[in-house]
Formats: structure tokens, C-alpha cells, sequence
């Protein structure tokens, strides 16, 4: 939405989650670092083969690792700042109480399905933990430690998604508020 639309007052399709919190910003703050630390490994597992004719022999392992936990660490914050897709061809033709009715439903609904996926992950985490599962390789991981950070990932997912429910509930009061003061002049 252009800068003029929103000084006129009109209300954006979207309605933007609160911004985020100590959480969110220290998830970002982990998944930057664990970007540089693929970083620094794929650069040194370059300089190892060229110069040295060798191999670290733990770059696609640890790399695998510091990806999943990027990409599961990342989810609230990419809720928290309102950055995933959305489809505002229906919510631009909607008022805006049923726009954020709609959008409290599609949240409600993505809380519910994070809550089983980190649930299940949990599970998974929990069954890889006590069957003492290792990783096959030179490092010999024990797979319920990277496998942590995705019911972690996907909890955390679950809060931010919660703080925006709420901001949500609270900007559809303030809609219907201020809509039916509208109506009552």
C-alpha cells in the first residue's frame, strides 16, 4: 500500500501482527549467527580442498543442521514481522471487520495445525532421545539434538501466532467500536 493510501486512513488488506518481541529478536539474532557459521564452514571447506587437497568431512553435516535450525527458528519471525505471503484479493474487497475476522480465523486455524505439528515433533525429538539415535557419520550426532530445534522452532511459531491472535481480537474491538459509533450518528 502505497504511503498517500495510508495518511488518507484506508485501512491496509493486512492487518500487520505487533512486532517483535524479545523472542523474536533474539530467534533472529541466532539465525544470523548460524548464517555466518555456514559462512565461515562452507569458506573454510573451500580453502581445505584447494589449498590442502582435503576435507573438514563435517561441512554438509553441521551445514545440514545450522539450515534446519534457520529455517524452523525463523518462522516467528517472520510472523512477528508480518513478512509471509498472503492472498488479498478477497481481503481487499472485505469490510474491515470481516477482514479481520477472516484473518482472526486463517491465524486461529494455522495455531492449531503449529500446535500438532509441534507436538509431533516433539514426539519425534522424545522417540529419537530415547532409542539413543546417532547420526551416521564422522561426527556421529546424537539426532536428538538438531532435531531440538524444530519443536522448538514450531513452539515458538505457535506463541508469535498467539500475540497476533490477541493484537487481532483487540483491533477487531476497536474496529467494531469505531464502526458502530459510525452507525449510531
Amino acid at each position: 500500500m502505497s504511503l498517500p493510501e495510508l495518511e488518507a486512513g484506508v485501512e491496509p488488506a493486512i492487518e500487520m501482527p505487533p512486532g517483535p518481541s524479545w523472542v523474536e529478536n533474539l530467534c533472529e539474532l541466532v539465525c544470523s549467527l548460524a548464517l555466518v557459521g555456514m559462512i565461515v564452514l562452507i569458506g573454510a571447506e573451500a580453502i581445505v580442498r584447494n589449498v590442502y587437497n582435503s576435507s573438514l568431512q563435517i561441512t554438509d553435516e553441521v551445514g545440514g543442521y545450522l539450515l534446519v535450525a534457520v529455517t524452523f527458528l525463523s518462522l516467528s519471525v517472520s510472523q512477528a514481522h508480518g513478512t509471509y505471503h498472503h492472498v488479498e484479493l478477497v481481503q481487499a474487497r472485505l469490510s474491515p471487520k470481516a477482514r479481520l475476522r477472516s484473518q482472526l480465523l486463517f491465524d486461529f486455524m494455522s495455531l492449531v495445525t503449529c500446535g500438532i505439528l509441534t507436538w509431533q515433533l516433539a514426539r519425534m525429538n522424545l522417540n529419537s532421545w530415547r532409542s539413543e539415535d546417532f547420526a551416521p557419520t564422522p561426527l556421529g550426532t546424537p539426532l536428538w539434538l538438531p532435531q531440538l530445534v524444530m519443536p522448538i522452532g514450531m513452539a515458538l511459531l505457535c506463541l508469535a501466532l498467539s500475540r497476533t491472535i490477541v493484537f487481532k481480537i483487540g483491533r477487531l474491538r476497536t474496529v467494531g467500536n469505531r464502526l458502530d459509533g459510525a452507525s449510531a450518528r
